[in-house]
C-alpha cells in the first residue's frame, strides 16, 4: 500500500509513489514540456538508481496526470493521493481532504494563480476518473504562511481593500520552504527555534523568504505568484504606475497586461532567448547582450531580496538556495552572493562549483553558512497526505488500496 503524490505545474508534472509511512520514495518521475511541445513531452520514471526515459504526447494537464497515474498503478496498491495546490488563499490554513466544496474553492482561486491552480484541478479530476475510490488530499503552498504577522501581509493600500476583498500578501512555495527549513537545521546541527534563514526558491517561479525559528517572517511573493522576484516568464514586482499608464494612455487592456506580465516577461522577456536560465547563461557566454543583461538583472534582484530579508530579521545564520536554478546554477549563486560579504556571507568558489546538494558552499570562516539543498516537495506532500488521510480514516494502513484503473 502506498501514497501517490502529484505536483502539477505550468510546464511539468512531477509525481512520486511513497510507502504508507511516507518515509521512502518507491518510484518517482516527471513529465516535462518546458519547450511548449506537448506532443513530445519528456517522460522520466526513476526506481532507485535506474531511470527510464521516453517521450509521450499529453495534449493537456488532464492527459499528463492520467499518464502518470496509469504508469504508477502497476507499481502497487495506491491508498491515497496527495496534490500540491499552489493557491489556497486564506481559506485553507492546513492540508485537507478534497470534496466538492474544497474543489470549488480551489477553482475559485484559479484566477489568482492561473499557471498553477488549473493544472492541479485537472490532476484532481483525472485521478478521480482513473481511481474513483481513492481519497485525495490537497496540500497548499500558502498554508506555511498562515501565521504571517499583519505588518508583513498588509499592503499600504486602502484598508477596506483588505477587509472587503481580502487583498493581502499570501506567500507561496511553502511546501518547499517547510522542507528546506527543516533540512537546513539538520545540516547545521542547530536548534530550529534559534535559526534565522533566508531561503531562495529559484525555479520557474522564484521567491525569497525570511524564516526565523521555523516560522515565516516575510516573503517576496504577494497576493499572487506574480509578485516579488523576476522569474522565468513572470515580471515580479513592477511599478503600478506603469500599469496605469499602459491602460490609460497606450491602449492596452487588462487581458493584455495579464498575458504580458505572466507569460512574456521575466527572464524570457528581457533576454528574448528563453525562460530557462541555463539557456540564458549559454547565450550570454556566446556574447548575447540581452541574455547577459537578463542574468545580471536576475542576480541583482535575488541579492537585493537577500539583503532586505536578512536586515528584517536582524541578521542571518544561513542562506539557502533550492529548486532548479538554486540547485543547478553555480554562476547565479556566485553572482547573488557577490556583495553580501557585509552581511557575513562568504562563498567558497571551489565548493560552489563542485558541490552537489545537499552541501555547504561557504568558506570555513564564513559567519553565515550557504547551503544548497535539494528540495523534496513530493516527500512533504506525502507526509501531509498521510497525516490528513490517517486522521480521517483512523489508520491509513487499513484503507482499501486500489491498484487498477478504470477503462
Amino acid at each position: 500500500m502506498s501514497i501517490l503524490v502529484i505536483n502539477a505545474g505550468s510546464t511539468s508534472l512531477k509525481f512520486g509513489l511513497f510507502d504508507a509511512d511516507a518515509r521512502e520514495s518507491l518510484v518517482s518521475g516527471s513529465i516535462d514540456w518546458a519547450d511548449g511541445n506537448r506532443q513530445r513531452a519528456r517522460f522520466l520514471l526513476r526506481r532507485g538508481s535506474r531511470e527510464e526515459r521516453s517521450e509521450v504526447a499529453v495534449a493537456d494537464d488532464s492527459a499528463a496526470a492520467t499518464c502518470a497515474v496509469r504508469a504508477l498503478t502497476a507499481e502497487g496498491g495506491i491508498t491515497v493521493v496527495g496534490h500540491r495546490v499552489v493557491h489556497g488563499g486564506t481559506e485553507f490554513r492546513n492540508s485537507t481532504l478534497i470534496d466538492d466544496q474544497v474543489e470549488a474553492t480551489i477553482a475559485g482561486l484559479a484566477a489568482l494563480a492561473p499557471l498553477h491552480n488549473p493544472p492541479a484541478l485537472a490532476a484532481i479530476r483525472a485521478v478521480r476518473c482513473v481511481l474513483p475510490r481513492v481519497p485525495q488530499v490537497a496540500v497548499f503552498d500558502t498554508a506555511f504562511f498562515a501565521r504571517l504577522p499583519a505588518r508583513a501581509y498588509l499592503y499600504a493600500q486602502p484598508y477596506e481593500w483588505y477587509e472587503k476583498f481580502g487583498v493581502r500578501r499570501i506567500g507561496f512555495h511553502g511546501i518547499s520552504l517547510s522542507y528546506c527549513a527543516g533540512r537546513a537545521m539538520e545540516l547545521l546541527g542547530r536548534d530550529p527555534s534559534e535559526s534565522r534563514l533566508v531561503i531562495c526558491h529559484l525555479g520557474g517561479g522564484c521567491s525569497a523568504t525570511a524564516v526565523r525559528g521555523g516560522e515565516p517572517v516575510t516573503t517576496t511573493m504577494g497576493f499572487t505568484p506574480l509578485d516579488g522576484l523576476m522569474m522565468g516568464t513572470r515580471s515580479g514586482s513592477v511599478d503600478p504606475g506603469v500599469l496605469i499608464h499602459l491602460l490609460r494612455h497606450r491602449g492596452l487592456t487588462v487581458n493584455d497586461l495579464d498575458d504580458a506580465l505572466t507569460h512574456r516577461s521575466g527572464l524570457f522577456g528581457v533576454s528574448g532567448v528563453s525562460s530557462d536560465l541555463a539557456q540564458i547563461e549559454a547565450a550570454a557566454s556566446r556574447g548575447h547582450q540581452r541574455a547577459q543583461l537578463a542574468f545580471e538583472m536576475f542576480a541583482d534582484r535575488v541579492r537585493s531580496a537577500i539583503g532586505a530579508l536578512a536586515v528584517t530579521m536582524g541578521g542571518v545564520d544561513a542562506l539557502v538556495f533550492t529548486d532548479r536554478i538554486g540547485e543547478n546554477s553555480p554562476a547565479l549563486r556566485a553572482a547573488a552572493c557577490d556583495g553580501l560579504e557585509c552581511l557575513g556571507v562568504r562563498l567558497d568558489h571551489q565548493r560552489n562549483t563542485s558541490g552537489r546538494p545537499d552541501a555547504d558552499i561557504a568558506t570555513n570562516d564564513s559567519p553565515v553558512r550557504i547551503l544548497v539543498i535539494h528540495t523534496q516537495e513530493e516527500l512533504m506532500i506525502a507526509r501531509e497526505t498521510r497525516g490528513v488521510a490517517g486522521s480521517a480514516s483512523g489508520d491509513l494502513g487499513r484503507s482499501e488500496p486500489v491498484g487498477h484503473t478504470r477503462d
